[in-house]
């Protein structure tokens, strides 16, 4: 039986696929459940699997197409099977022909009579010349008896056309900008924009803005860093105890942690925290899942895995799925300050400035501390100002009284 690769819905969200790689050739045998082709969804790629064993017989969709839900990519057959046309296939699945539309009856327009052109007083000789020099008469104004053009008012128009005009100016040409290179819109970018240009469109959001002294968090992170790094293999980053601190506010403001769907909002029970990774193609989100149960030791170990796994596009769907909170750290880049755009169909985002020594007062001197930037964006639909305040309390109590990071 003649078997149809079609592309498969790999997410809620999911309209259409990319064929990246083919990982078989036409002509290839291939078993049930062996890789056929890598296709790039809005999130990651992911590789498809051959539903029957059986020849592949024909590659329908070539590495960069862009193929929707359900469409055909390849087809498989037993050896000495008749397989039908292709274009039989990709006809039978057209959709029906839109009924003809009855075009409207053209409006018969009033006859009009024509109006008798007005007889023009022109002198034989006068008309001879016009007539051999292709001058209309009709715009010269006769200096004759009664209004009569004579020779002399078509020869003066003829002097006229005779007259030596200027050239018109042709403007300077301009150069057009030169283009180095043209990016597609595909893929991740495509999803970028799509869900980004929906959030800004639908979520009101609002921003907060705090700014909290690290001192206290440096030397914890000082201290732990070599164990850390012996114990569980991996760095401790800002990044990981923010995740940390993050969902420890969000267990204690479970409306921060929450969705919009409809007329209704949802608190969510698990507290997943994303963490957005710059790839050269764009911004991708892997979710640290419930991040309130997991020990800095294991948010490291995390953390260091999926950014890993990130950089060579080698996350699985369970990994940039299911977050309930987004962080997005520009600190690295010496950002000190920036708004992030939420990320659907979460509520809020927490946007993460650089770590900056600054000169402060305290207890009436002033002293020089680390300090950093914190900048909570959320959606005004679904708390107010004071719940993302008492949020962002919590959080600025918690990095500058860091213990309660060790529970």
């Amino acid at each position: 039986m003649v078997t149809y690769i079609r592309m498969p819905k790999l997410g809620l969200t999911m309209t259409e696929g990319i064929v990246v790689n083919w990982l078989k050739k036409e002509g290839d045998w291939v078993e049930k459940g062996e890789a056929l082709l890598e296709v790039e969804t809005e999130k990651i790629v992911n590789e498809i699997e051959a539903a029957e064993s059986g020849i592949l017989f024909k590659i329908v969709a070539l590495e960069g197409t862009v193929v929707p839900v359900s469409g055909l990519v390849a087809i498989i057959a037993k050896p000495g099977e008749e397989v039908p046309p292709i274009e039989e296939t990709l006809k039978a699945e057209m959709p029906a022909k839109m009924p003809e539309v009855e075009k409207p009856k053209e409006i018969e327009k009033p006859t009009v009579a024509p109006v008798p052109k007005e007889r023009i007083k022109i002198s034989p000789v006068a008309k001879k010349i016009a007539k051999e020099r292709k001058i209309d008469v009709t715009n010269i104004k006769g200096t004759g008896p009664g209004g009569r053009i004579v020779k002399k008012d078509v020869l003066s128009v003829l002097d006229e056309t005779k007259a030596p005009t200027a050239a018109p100016i042709a403007p300077p040409a301009i150069e057009p900008v030169k283009v180095e290179k043209i990016i597609d819109i595909i893929g991740i970018r495509k999803t970028i924009s799509e869900r980004l240009s929906q959030s800004y469109r639908t979520a009101v959001h609002t921003i907060l803005m705090t700014r909290v002294d690290m001192t206290e968090t440096i030397k914890l992170r000082r201290e732990l860093l070599a164990e850390m790094e012996k114990t569980a293999k991996a760095s401790l980053t800002y990044t990981g105890i923010l995740v940390k601190a993050v969902a420890i506010a969000l267990k204690d403001h479970p409306i921060i942690n929450s969705t919009l769907e409809g007329d209704k909002i949802k608190i969510l029970e698990d507290i997943n925290v994303g963490v957005a990774v710059a790839l050269e193609e764009g911004l991708i989100v892997p979710v640290v899942q419930n991040a309130d149960k997991k020990a800095l030791s294991e948010i490291a170990l995390c953390l260091t895995e999926l950014t890993e796994k990130a950089k060579h596009r080698l996350l699985s769907s369970d990994e940039v799925t299911r977050g309930t909170f987004t962080i997005t750290n520009l600190g690295m880049y010496g950002i000190d300050t920036f708004v992030p755009i939420i990320n659907p169909p979460e509520s809020a985002i927490l946007g993460v400035g650089e770590i900056d020594e600054k000169p402060v007062v305290a207890d009436g001197h002033i002293v020089v501390r680390s300090v950093m930037n914190l900048s909570l964006v959320f959606d005004h639909r679904v708390f107010g100002g004071a719940q993302g305040a008492k949020f962002l309390q919590t959080l600025k109590r918690i990095l500058e009284n860091p213990s309660t990071l060790l529970n």
